[in-house]
């Protein structure tokens, strides 16, 4: 029992959310006057505009007092200060070039079909690491809550699935995919060093690959790239590890999957069936943030593969893409159907992503976004009694 107390008092809680929170329009606003359009290259990465860090650290203080309120017991920065969840951290390093044509192959979805291309990285040079924005975004988010602050940041695995294999200068670089897997392992272990420096120990490396995995156009697309996809999962898995391998004890982490999220729109669809053993098993975090918010996703079945013991799935039953909100009701019969196949007190429940991976946002507003955040406290405290 002490054991299990022990675990119930760490990262991930029973109510959670992803990370990345809507923008204000004074936040967008002001990145529009003071950046230029969203669409400008200036947009994409870190910036170092003192005029809009002034308004980032207000809009910030903002958001973090709406998760106190709601009753988190985590609370994340919004990421606020990015213009994308993924590419904040490897715009502040050396060697990779974002292509914003985007990668012709990856395509964002709606229920119409496809929308726009996905976007693209190319490598320049070899990939070094340099202190990141994130690193800094970090420690106002420290200085600024009462709660557990929590960082987001891209798996590794995120940076080798969106580069352009097939580009000459990538292959010029990078001929040996050792070398790449070594620099960018390497780098990640700079900047996670730097976080927990900082005073980080709850730390969500983001992920779509996984997840996009199980789904057959994707397995395609890697086979016409010369991998197999079920060999890629365990090399994906074994670079996670190589990665936080060296983080202390007391360090928190966790793995998110989704099958893409941006503006309302996705990139796959599949259960997590050809994943599963691999994700649980074989990789060594101490939780995972799943998607489970619509039939896109696939049933619990594959949480019969969760280890026994300490690691904790939160499932993302709230729909981050959708302003209906969600029945408490409903939400608890999900809960009691995923404990069916995982141990109950191993679960908790979250959002299926964030609700702004990029600056856009999804399609819901800011008053949308706090009810489901407060539904996701009510019903863990409904369900565990506690968050």
């Amino acid at each position: 029992m002490a054991n299990l107390v022990s675990v119930l008092q760490k990262p991930p809680f029973r109510a959670d959310h992803v990370g990345s929170l809507l923008r204000s329009a004074e936040l967008k606003k002001a990145r529009e006057e003071l950046l230029g359009p969203h669409t400008a290259d200036a947009n994409l990465g870190p910036h170092d505009n003192a005029a809009l860090r002034e308004v980032e650290d207000r809009c910030i203080r903002e958001v973090v007092a709406m998760q106190e309120r709601v009753g988190l017991r985590a609370a994340t920065d919004g990421e606020l200060r990015r213009r994308s969840w993924l590419l904040e951290t490897i715009l502040s390093w050396d060697g990779i070039k974002v292509d914003r044509m985007g990668n012709t192959r990856l395509r964002w979805r709606n229920q119409s079909g496809f929308v726009q291309a996905s976007t693209a990285m190319t490598v320049e040079r070899p990939i070094r690491w340099r202190r990141s924005a994130v690193v800094r975004a970090f420690e106002f988010l420290k200085a600024n809550t009462s709660l557990v602050p929590k960082v987001t940041m891209p798996a590794p695995n995120m940076i080798h699935y969106n580069i352009d294999w097939t580009d000459e200068r990538t292959n010029r670089v990078y001929c040996d995919r050792e070398a790449f897997w070594d620099d960018l392992v390497a780098a990640y272990r700079q900047e996670l060093a730097a976080l927990v420096e900082a005073g980080a120990r709850y730390i969500q490396l983001d992920d779509t690959s996984f997840a996009c995995l199980c789904d057959p156009v994707h397995r395609d697309y890697v086979r016409s790239l010369g991998e197999d996809a079920d060999a890629l999962v365990r090399t994906y898995a074994a670079k996670i590890n190589a990665v936080i391998e060296p983080l202390p004890d007391d360090v928190v982490v966790t793995l998110h999957q989704c099958r893409g999220n941006r503006e309302g729109n996705w990139m796959a669809e599949g259960g997590y069936d050809p994943v599963a053993e691999v994700l649980f098993n074989l990789i060594d975090v101490d939780g995972y943030f799943l998607e489970y918010d619509t039939a896109r996703a696939g049933g619990f079945e594959p949480l019969r593969l969760l280890p026994r013991g300490e690691k904790r799935v939160v499932l993302g039953i709230v729909s981050s893409k959708d302003p209906r909100l969600e029945s408490a009701d409903d939400l608890v019969r999900r809960i009691d159907e995923a404990a069916r196949y995982a141990p109950f007190e191993q679960l908790g429940i979250s959002p299926q992503c964030g609700f702004s991976s990029s600056v856009g946002g999804n399609p819901l507003t800011e008053r949308d976004q706090e009810a489901k955040l407060r539904r996701v406290v009510e019903v863990a405290r409904r369900v565990w009694g506690s968050v």
